[in-house]
């Protein structure tokens, strides 16, 4: 459906996007004293400081304009509401529900997550030979592992109840590692599968239960619960309908963690852990939902990403955490961002009309600066970073958090001022380099600089902050699928592969002949390697 003025809007965005100055950085700064101030915004505990970006007040005028004219305000409340935000599937998207409210639903899985952690932690349900459990296993892929093991990574200290541990690749040396961690008298399950039927999880799961039953016997399977909506396959698998946790379909994989899905880390944190995280989202849904678009934390975060994206082209970004405890939080970005907006076909079924889904992806620092950071720093395309740092350590030692911190904000202003031709000459001459070593060299010691970054600061990692720093990132997930007229709640993408999978199966079972031929050649070559030995 034509929407005249989005159009308009676009048009006025890309006007300013083609500027010469357009990704100038620096003079932002030179002509105002105050713009680190001015362009950083608050919602609870965290701090988003956009300066470090292109985006100048035109920029951000035609950036909310954008937004008005694509009704992001009125998308994010028919989200919130519960209306249907996801039309492929006629569903709504009821994520944030999850985190606790009014929902009686909500409220009475929640009291069964909570029981059911009590009577682990407690004592009053143990393993089959009377011990108490230790370690949970959870087994899943997708949303059912990534977000939970980010958590558990983040927020385990060695006082927590339990060890949590993530099964999600079907090969099989994954077991084998986290196999040689436990005791399986002392090891409690979770079958992570709405469906019951995915054959990564089912296939790992099966190998899990085999664990424990050769070593406990058929007691071995009171080890094993389900977040799944499948209670009859959870029971022909052995488990009852007592330790089946459920979730609604309106729930997608990626923004699950406060569901069911997240009873592992209720388990390994305790339950006050896990309501803290709740609580710490629930507050970033309440400014979501109520701060004006101009100081709306998820939403400028979008907008910026629309300038990078849409203005200036760059096809990727970095979220590089200067937190060794948020070490996975990259990879669950890349599965929330990618998989939401990785969409080439608009709403209405035509072609996206511009680039959507950018690239993601990142590592902790310092490690990221002796990894990508060279093509981030010199690259001939920029890549935004978003740089995520934690004010204040759980741990003594206070001179690595310093040198952690001062990296992490050396990088940043490293990207913005760069540094120049004249710069470079001046020190090597400085340091004695003769005048032909000099030209041979400067060119590649030359920074451009204006390479945009944005940083976000949280006082400590506690599951509050991280709850909001969580949510913050869904919500601006659900922001740049109003502005880019895409899904942003299904993932039709990930269906074909899986479904080529059985017939691939097949073929290297010695049941069936690849119809591809590209697929049938590497087969064969596969087959006569394992008929080697």
């Amino acid at each position: 459906m034509p929407n005249d003025d989005a159009d308009a809007a676009w048009s006025a965005l890309m006007a300013l996007a083609r500027r010469p100055d357009a990704r100038a950085i620096r003079p932002l700064f030179a002509a105002d004293a105050d713009r680190a101030a001015r362009w950083t915004h608050r919602a609870g505990d965290v701090a988003l400081d956009l300066s470090r970006t292109s985006v100048s007040d035109d920029v951000l005028a035609a950036l909310l304009r954008l937004a008005r004219a694509r009704d992001v305000t009125g998308f994010r409340d028919r989200m919130l509401g519960g209306g249907v935000v996801n039309p492929t599937e006629g569903r709504a998207a009821l994520h944030a529900a999850q985190r606790g409210g009014g929902d009686a639903a909500v409220q009475a899985t929640l009291a069964r997550m909570q029981a059911f952690c009590g009577a682990v932690h407690g004592g009053a349900l143990c393993g089959a030979t009377g011990q108490r459990f230790t370690d949970v296993v959870n087994i899943g892929i997708g949303g059912s592992d990534l977000g939970p093991a980010m958590v558990a990574r983040a927020l385990w200290t060695p006082a927590a109840p339990m060890r949590a541990h993530y099964l999600a690749n079907v090969d099989a040396h994954a077991w084998q590692e986290i196999r040689a961690r436990l005791d399986p008298a002392r090891t409690l399950v979770l079958v992570a599968s709405k469906t019951f039927t995915t054959q990564e999880t089912m296939t790992n799961a099966a190998l899990v239960r085999a664990w424990l039953v050769d070593a406990l016997g058929e007691a071995g399977t009171t080890h094993l619960a389900a977040l799944s909506t499948n209670l009859p396959a959870a029971a022909e698998f052995g488990i009852p309908g007592e330790r089946v946790f459920g979730f609604a379909d309106t729930v997608g994989g990626r923004f699950s963690l406060w569901s069911a899905i997240g009873l592992s880390i209720a388990l390994a944190l305790g339950w006050d852990g896990f309501a803290a995280l709740l609580a710490g989202a629930r507050s970033m849904d309440e400014h979501f939902a109520s701060a004006p678009p101009e100081s709306n934390l998820p939403l400028l975060l979008a907008l910026t990403e629309v300038w990078h994206v849409n203005g200036l082209g760059y096809p990727a970004r970095a979220v590089l955490p200067y937190d060794e405890r948020l070490a996975r939080f990259p990879a669950h970005l890349q599965q929330l961002e990618m998989e939401s907006l990785g969409k080439a076909v608009a709403l209405d079924g035509g072609v996206v009309a511009r680039a959507s889904g950018p690239v993601v992806f990142g590592e902790p620092g310092t490690n990221a600066q002796h990894s990508f950071m060279q093509l981030i720093h010199q690259g001939p395309t920029p890549v935004p970073v978003d740089f995520i740092l934690v004010a204040k350590p759980d741990h003594p030692f206070a001179d690595s958090h310093r040198k952690l911190l001062a990296n992490g904000l050396a990088q940043a202003e490293a990207l913005l001022v760069g540094k120049s031709a004249a710069e470079v000459r001046a020190e090597m001459a400085a340091a004695g380099a003769d005048a032909e070593r000099i030209a041979a060299i400067a060119p590649h010691r030359v920074f451009t600089g204006d390479r945009p970054s944005s940083v976000i600061i949280l006082p400590r990692l506690t599951p509050g902050t991280l709850g909001q720093l969580v949510a913050l990132y869904e919500h601006k997930v659900a922001c740049l699928g109003a502005l880019w007229n895409i899904n942003p709640f299904d993932q039709w993408g990930v269906e074909l592969g899986k479904v080529l999978a059985g017939g691939t199966l097949a073929a290297l079972e010695g049941r069936a002949v690849a119809a591809q031929a590209a697929t049938a050649a590497s087969v064969a070559a596969i087959l006569r390697l394992q008929a080697e030995g």
